[in-house]
């Protein structure tokens, strides 16, 4: 039964949502909004386990002093210090010490973050863009049309080049993109049915 009654839960409440999407009516649609009611009151114990979670990990981390655990005391630290800020200093206007830390704290480890993503696109972008194939080369010279067609100064070394880039970009790249998404909708779509018809289990714990 511990097994049967989650699934059961899935499976009415994955075709009660079904249901509102393709009949509007407006019972179902009152359904939908209880149901997004509900996933309110849900998510706000499920931050709490998180939080809850996240603090366990952490500080039997430092505890042990496993390795690693400086960054686990900083995680808790920060942790702590953004609670007391937003409960006691004030809510989110941008003078209050809560989005004072978000500004100059946050975002700037943010955007470290993602300038370090250049780095690693770099040496992946090395190592696709060999030219040991015709596929190979026609990829190289795209993503050298597109590069030198982005930056002011492509313009100027050759004016066509930014026509080139940007038919590059809302034709064969938007063909590229709309196949992935329609690969990623159609997967979606196919594991929604598989946990609604009771077929996908790893939820449950990865028994049968």
């Amino acid at each position: 039964m511990r097994r049967q009654i989650p699934l059961a839960i899935t499976f009415i409440g994955g075709v009660v949502m079904i249901i509102q999407y393709f009949i509007p009516h407006q019972i179902s649609q009152e359904i939908y909004r209880g149901v997004l009611d509900w996933q309110m009151i849900v998510g706000g114990f499920v931050l709490v386990l998180g939080i809850g979670s996240l603090v366990t990990h952490h500080t039997e981390k430092v505890k042990r002093q496993k390795e690693g655990w400086g960054y686990s005391l900083v995680a808790l630290l920060g942790l702590v210090m953004m609670a007391i800020a937003g409960l006691f200093f004030g809510g989110m206007a941008s003078d209050k010490p809560f989005m004072q830390i978000f500004i100059y704290a946050q975002n700037p480890i943010q955007a470290t973050m993602f300038s370090l993503l250049a780095f690693f696109i770099a040496s992946a972008a090395y190592r696709a863009f060999r030219a040991r194939s015709f596929i190979a080369t026609l990829l190289l010279l795209a993503a050298i049309i597109v590069m030198i067609g982005r930056v002011p100064i492509g313009a100027k070394i050759w004016s066509p080049i930014r026509v080139i880039s940007n038919w590059l970009l809302d034709y064969p790249n938007m063909v590229a993109k709309r196949a992935i998404g329609l690969g990623v909708g159609l997967g979606m779509l196919s594991t929604a049915l598989k946990i609604i018809l009771g077929i996908e289990r790893s939820y449950l714990g990865g028994g049968k």
